[in-house]
């Protein structure tokens, strides 16, 4: 059943995004210090791994709940919070690891390859209600391959990426994405295009869709209360 506009008003989801602005309160407070929000002025792989954190603390925060609830509004969190990831990482980041690094391009598409199957997991999880009894299993097969990926991409990828940026070439590639997850879909569409131009074209289409559905979702309390 849709939430009433005071439950509304206070979910923490989505609520950066400049269509949500005055719509919901304000955005959840990280779980660990490590997901600690990072400076303004943060180079690229700093910013990722903050990312990664997040994730990481969205599923074992499911993993860890027995409350059915609970799990539902960090279910739709971590949902929100990787559906946006990737696509982030897709329009900005990727484009610039293939134009600066050495064998950039085969990275890219290597990259790409495992985020269209951490797509259609995401897609088959976000479907799932708690009760669900593949809910779990669903989402630690997720929470594996996500887990190999992020290695790869901290331990090898955006390592090499930051050797050949300067500072300033980082930070500005940080702010870039951090504007285009503002503007990206929320759920994973995994038969949408994963390049630019037609990504982008299609992501501000379904974007809109998606912002809609999410003011009727479940979303963790503020300060995690």
């Amino acid at each position: 059943m849709p939430r009433s506009s005071s439950d509304t008003a206070t979910s923490s989801g989505p609520s950066q995004h400049p269509f949500f602005r005055g719509n919901i309160g304000p955005p959840l407070r990280t779980f660990t210090d490590a997901a600690a929000a990072p400076a303004a002025r943060v180079r690229i792989l700093p910013a990722i791994k903050h990312d990664h954190r997040e994730l990481e603390a969205h599923i074992h925060k499911i993993l860890q709940s027995t409350d059915p609830d609970e799990q539902t509004r960090y279910q739709n969190q971590f949902i929100w919070e990787l559906a946006r990831h990737t696509i982030g990482e897709e329009l900005v980041v990727y484009p610039a690891l293939a134009k600066h690094v050495k064998n950039g391009q085969a990275l890219a598409d290597r990259n790409l390859s495992e985020h269209q199957g951490l797509k259609e997991q995401l897609k088959s999880f976000q479907s799932l209600s708690t009760t669900d009894p593949r809910f779990k299993p669903a989402l630690q097969g997720l929470l594996e391959d996500l887990e190999k990926h992020i290695e790869q991409e901290e331990g090898e990828n955006l390592v090499q990426l930051e050797e050949e940026l300067s500072r300033a070439e980082s930070e500005a590639l940080t702010r870039s994405l951090d504007r285009t997850k503002m503007f990206v879909s929320s759920r994973s569409h995994p038969t949408a295009p994963n390049k630019p131009p037609f990504e982008t074209a299609v992501g501000l289409l379904t974007a809109p869709i998606d912002m809609v559905a999410d003011l009727f979702r479940k979303w963790p309390h503020p300060d995690g209360e």
